[in-house]
């Protein structure tokens, strides 16, 4: 009689994540008639079989629901294992505190902490989300070892002084987020001409803290709404209440109901940019996030 493997449990578990043999192979790099072999050995061992093949994927059978309760916890204790041994033999360990202002805190900062761990498994970062004024204060304060601001065009000429700096290349500039019903969702790319007119939702907050208002070279927008977060005037925008200035870092993680649009403007150069801050004599740990910063970025 077959035997269970480890392989074979890890292949069972990314089959019910997937849905179907295809994703679970992709996922896993994997040729399909391997993981194919891999769930037909399996329930060989078990004795019953493990998925229900239908139309459009599979469904786990009662016997793999048993299975998998069991089977997750394996494979997760074994991906630990991996990492604290792979840990063992990475010099970059210990934790790293990070701050990020909003936007990038949303989706490129995370993707830069998924890197990092993968390359530096011993290594944990410690996330903190807040305004570009704030990062710099707890940088200077020791608070933080790395600092991922915004600069440039519309923003306070901040003091990076005795700072190491670097701009993070790639990514897309100022956008304009609509509503998927909005007259302007059925095209790839507006005028500035065509937002006149338009209500807008801006932020508020803090005093002294870099908001988003109305497309800049705009005269007398009508400001419809404000909201301190991002997520909230998108949920605004999502229900035809208005459009909102957002940049084109955070385009991939807009809700479905939402747009991301680039804008022409030839009265406007975008300079505003992402920045990674450090102090000059950096650490092991916070060199290694930069430079996945930089591998992500150019992703």
């Amino acid at each position: 009689m077959p035997e269970m493997t480890l392989t074979g449990l890890r292949v069972v578990v990314e089959v019910a994540r997937r849905g179907s043999f295809t994703s679970a192979a992709e996922a896993l790099g994997y040729t399909q008639s391997a993981v194919s072999r891999q769930v037909s050995t399996t329930e060989s061992a078990v004795g019953s079989p493990l998925f229900e093949r239908r139309a459009r994927g599979v469904r786990p059978t009662p016997a793999c629901e048993a299975l998998l309760r069991h089977a997750r916890q394996v494979v997760a204790h074994l991906e630990a294992a991996e990492l604290e041994i792979a840990g063992l033999r990475d010099r970059v360990a210990g934790r790293l505190a990070v701050g990020a202002y909003p936007t990038a805190a949303a989706i490129l900062v995370p993707r830069v902490i998924a890197r990092l761990r993968s390359q530096h498994p011993a290594l944990v970062v410690d996330l903190g989300e807040a305004s570009t004024p704030v990062q710099l204060r707890r940088l200077r304060a020791g608070r933080v070892e790395v600092a991922v601001v915004a600069v440039g065009h519309g923003l306070p000429d901040y003091d990076l002084s005795g700072l190491r700096t670097e701009v993070v290349r790639g990514g897309r500039g100022l956008g304009v987020a609509v509503s998927r019903e909005h007259p302007l969702a059925e095209q790839d790319e507006v005028d500035a001409a065509d937002l006149a007119g338009q209500v807008w939702i801006v932020g508020t907050g803090k005093e002294g803290e870099p908001q988003f208002g109305a497309w800049p070279t705009l005269t007398d927008p009508t400001i419809g709404y404000e909201a301190r977060t991002w997520q909230t005037r998108l949920g605004l925008v999502a229900a035809g209440l208005g459009v909102s200035l957002l940049p084109g870092l955070a385009a991939d993680v807009v809700p479905a109901t939402v747009k991301w649009l680039p804008v022409r403007d030839t009265a406007f150069v975008q300079r505003r940019e992402t920045v990674l801050v450090t102090e000059e004599d950096r650490s092991a740990a916070a060199s290694a996030f930069a430079r996945a910063m930089e591998e992500e970025a150019t992703r």
